[in-house]
């Protein structure tokens, strides 16, 4: 069910960016730009399941969107920033749609789940 939830999100996400009139193909350009995260684990697991799960759950796309909408309600044009929390709350969906969640002891280890070949069992 998490995985319908994310994937709808994501949709709702890319027709919300294409009806506010905005460059929609930049959440597609900019999908694998929020995956430098995973860079972390050149650190270690821990740290790197710091930093994946940093950037991979709904606060920072949220907390643009809100800074975004108070612009708006103040006069302010503020695009950009309600551009940058799409792409990232597109880039979490659909994450979360094809399975890969917050990171637990392991890269394959997730709160949705084993994933990779650790999912089929072949660690």
């Amino acid at each position: 069910m998490q995985r319908v939830e994310n994937a709808a999100i994501a949709a709702a996400v890319l027709v919300g960016a294409i009806a506010l009139g905005w460059p929609w193909w930049v959440l597609l350009a900019a999908f694998l730009l929020w995956d430098a995260s995973a860079a972390g684990y050149a650190a270690g697991p821990r740290h790197g399941a710091f930093w994946y799960n940093l950037v991979h759950n709904y606060t920072g796309p949220a907390v643009l969107a809100l800074g975004w909408a108070v612009g708006r309600l103040l006069g302010a044009d503020l695009w950009i920033l309600g551009l940058i929390a799409a792409s990232w709350a597109f880039h979490v969906g659909v994450d979360r749609a094809l399975g890969y969640g917050l990171k637990l002891a392991s890269f394959t280890e997730t709160h949705l789940g084993r994933i990779g070949r650790a999912r089929r069992g072949r660690d």
